[in-house]
């Protein structure tokens, strides 16, 4: 028997769904799997429309096959976005799993000395609608949790988004 086990393999798992704050998250966890030496296990979940109770009650085989496909086919797209074609540095396992993002990434992070990193959700009026992952990750992980607060960037995105959508004017002497 060879002295490799691989469950003593170090392990950063990241939630990315393409938000800016999955965005942050997926940077930290690289960071952090580079200075571990550790593997890096980006996790996309998806649900079905309507979330599972409304795929049991319709027939939707098919589509689900096809939702796959396309989840996987996002994951790829944000890894590709972030880190081009050098990579993250360190050995990288894109995963996409069916459920609610909070379950599956406490499912996926079942060992001991996994890492799991969240984005903490944004801040200001949709504080009360989000984070929900990161706390959920936070109350069921059996493994440590880092959750990575927005980056400051976003705060100023959603300003200008909200600038934009009313038709306000911008102020841009700090420009």
């Amino acid at each position: 028997m060879s002295g490799y086990d691989a469950s003593s393999t170090v392990r950063v798992l990241v939630g990315v769904s393409g938000s800016l704050g999955s965005v942050t998250a997926l940077r930290r966890a690289a960071a952090l799997a580079r200075s571990l030496r550790a593997e890096l296990w980006p996790v996309l979940a998806w649900e079905p429309p309507g979330g599972d109770p409304a795929a049991r009650r319709s027939a939707v085989g098919l589509m689900a096959e096809e939702w796959q496909r396309q989840a996987g086919q996002r994951l790829t797209a944000v890894l590709d976005e972030i880190f081009g074609e050098e990579g993250p540095g360190v050995p990288l396992h894109g995963l996409v799993v069916r459920g609610s993002p909070g379950r599956a990434l406490v499912a996926v992070a079942d060992r001991e000395n996994d890492l799991l990193v969240v984005g903490a959700g944004r801040r200001g009026l949709h504080r009360a609608f989000s984070g929900r992952v990161s706390r959920h990750c936070l109350a069921h992980a059996g493994c440590p949790v880092l959750a990575v607060p927005p980056s400051p960037l976003e705060s100023d995105l959603v300003a200008v988004h909200r600038r934009n959508t009313w038709h306000l004017r911008m102020d841009t002497r700090g420009l």
